[in-house]
């Protein structure tokens, strides 16, 4: 097994219960793990036996565009996306911070992660 990881990929988007939030937006970022067997891109140093993370990118900038209330329904639309597409991914592991939340107080980011294994 082994890891590909994409961490802080930056999007500006519109997720939030406030009516306001869906208006002016906010700045997101969002971490993302993924497992996949890596031996035989190590070997082979072809890209097709490997997990493109430039589709992973597209796969997160692509759901972070579409509007949900909730981080954790964004962050489940991503992990719901990415193993119908990669089969070779078994497992996920994912962050997706609000910076700067309207919270009415001094707070860098709320981050939601979640982590979920291919059945």
């Amino acid at each position: 097994m082994g890891t590909i990881k994409l961490n802080n990929i930056r999007t500006f988007s519109y997720h939030g219960c406030l009516i306001e939030e869906g208006k002016i937006g906010s700045d997101y970022r969002v971490d993302l793990e993924v497992k996949t067997d890596l031996r035989k891109s190590a070997q082979t140093d072809d890209l097709s036996d490997t997990v493109d993370y430039v589709h992973l990118n597209k796969i997160v900038v692509e759901e972070m565009a579409i509007r949900s209330k909730l981080l954790e329904h964004v962050a489940k639309r991503i992990i719901v996306r990415i193993f119908a597409e990669i089969p070779s991914i078994s497992r996920i592991k994912l962050a997706v911070s609000k910076l700067n939340p309207p919270i009415g107080g001094d707070v860098e980011a709320v981050t939601i992660e979640m982590e979920e294994f291919r059945n």
